[in-house]
């Protein structure tokens, strides 16, 4: 069992760069898997700087944007680390990279794109009403020995978009409008720009821009969400796991605000699955124990969907919802075995307003974090929970001081 554990030092660092910094894990006992670790270090140049583990070099990236220095402590290292001064022979190596090619913005492992965000519009096939013309989803979601998990516009749902969150049944100044079914022409949720996009030897991620916009209640099209979603892709240091987080931070700019109404599918994550998996080669998991026959309405921590692989075997998805999330447990909708004419195609959601509405008030922040960890081979449910733990309540860390 290897998992990642996110640790987070929250460091005050004064602009003035200092020689070298100390600091320790902390709540490690018992720890047997890598960790990614935070440290808010304003003001740092990486350029001039070397991680170390007593006298190992140890990978390490700084983000820019949010100045977070991170690394990944193995349960084998020293507790202790020092940022010091460059060595000249201490290298910093990019095993995860970020790239636009060909109108989708890639997340590669080692060279290997396993996560493609849309930015450039994808309309459907030619005789098909272009309104199902779209941009700002992932697609393809792919397994670390390349089966791709992900499925766009399939003939039954042209609308569906690998994995994505639109809104369905809202209430716009009093009018429904739905940002889900394309098909309706009532709305939609489009890529704007990139915030950021960042990579190196630990993640790779992007934050883009998306608007949700109203074709309904006025003259001309209105945009009634702001998103800002993150995709960040982690290094997990195992050849047949990656971890991947889904956070949507979002608000309305509407006077009256947005009320998301109670419905079985809108917003949180969804994914439409492959077409390879069906009624008799899926299968689901719930943290509370409930299979595919039992868990669409209710509710949980943690949902293991998995399959039968192109190669033989199997792979899957670990899906996880945060504390913080609205509803959580969250409610899911799991498609039952005998959806789609019988066939039992797999789609799943976590859907926090599938059993109570939500009224988002204008120009208020809200977010919703969602993990993912896609697997070759079997995920079992001792190890999903520890996922979760790992997600849900991450380690403390304390600076020593120099």
């Amino acid at each position: 069992m290897r998992f990642l554990l996110f640790g987070i030092i929250m460091v005050l660092i004064s602009c003035n760069q200092k020689e070298s910094y100390h600091f320790e894990i902390g709540n490690s006992e018992g720890l047997t898997t890598p960790e990614a670790v935070r440290i808010h270090m304003p003001g740092l140049n990486p350029r001039e700087m070397s991680l170390y583990n007593g006298e190992r070099n140890v990978n390490f990236q700084y983000d820019e944007l949010t100045q977070d220095l991170w690394f990944i402590h193995h349960p084998e290292n020293h507790l202790q680390y020092t940022l010091k001064q460059l060595s000249l022979t201490a290298k910093n190596t990019a095993i995860l990279k970020a790239k636009k090619h060909q109108g989708n913005m890639e997340l590669a492992i080692n060279n290997q794109a396993v996560v493609q965000y849309r930015y450039e519009m994808s309309y459907p096939p030619e005789g098909i009403d272009s309104i199902y013309g779209k941009s700002g989803y992932i697609h393809p979601l792919i397994t670390p020995r390349g089966d791709t998990l992900t499925r766009i516009q399939p003939p039954d749902h042209w609308h569906h978009y690998g994995l994505w969150g639109p809104w369905t049944h809202t209430q716009v100044n009093g009018q429904r409008v739905d940002f889900w079914n394309l098909g309706e022409g009532m709305g939609t949720v489009l890529f704007k720009e990139f915030k950021n996009v960042n990579a190196g030897a630990v993640f790779a991620s992007l934050t883009a821009s998306q608007e949700h916009i109203d074709y309904k209640t006025t003259e001309s099209p209105n945009v009634a969400l702001n998103e800002e979603l993150q995709i960040k892709l982690w290094n997990s240091d195992n050849p047949d796991r990656y971890v991947l987080d889904y956070i949507s931070n979002f608000s309305s700019p509407l006077k009256e605000g947005i009320l998301f109404e109670a419905y079985r599918y809108g917003g949180g994550i969804g994914l439409r699955f492959n077409e390879r998996w069906k009624a008799d080669n899926c299968t689901v998991l719930t943290s509370e124990g409930k299979d595919r026959l039992s868990a669409d309405g209710s509710n949980a921590r943690w949902c293991i969907v998995s399959g039968a692989a192109s190669y033989g075997g199997t792979n899957g998805i670990l899906f996880m919802s945060h504390p913080n999330n609205r509803m959580h447990p969250e409610p899911m909708r799991i498609w039952p075995v005998d959806a789609n004419g019988g066939r039992g195609d797999m789609f799943f959601e976590f859907c926090p307003i599938r059993h109570q509405e939500w009224k988002i008030e204008p120009d208020k922040n809200y977010q919703l974090q969602y993990r993912m960890v896609v697997f070759e081979g079997e995920l079992n449910a001792d190890e999903a929970e520890a996922y979760w733990q790992a997600f849900a309540q991450p380690p403390t860390i304390s600076l020593i001081e120099n």
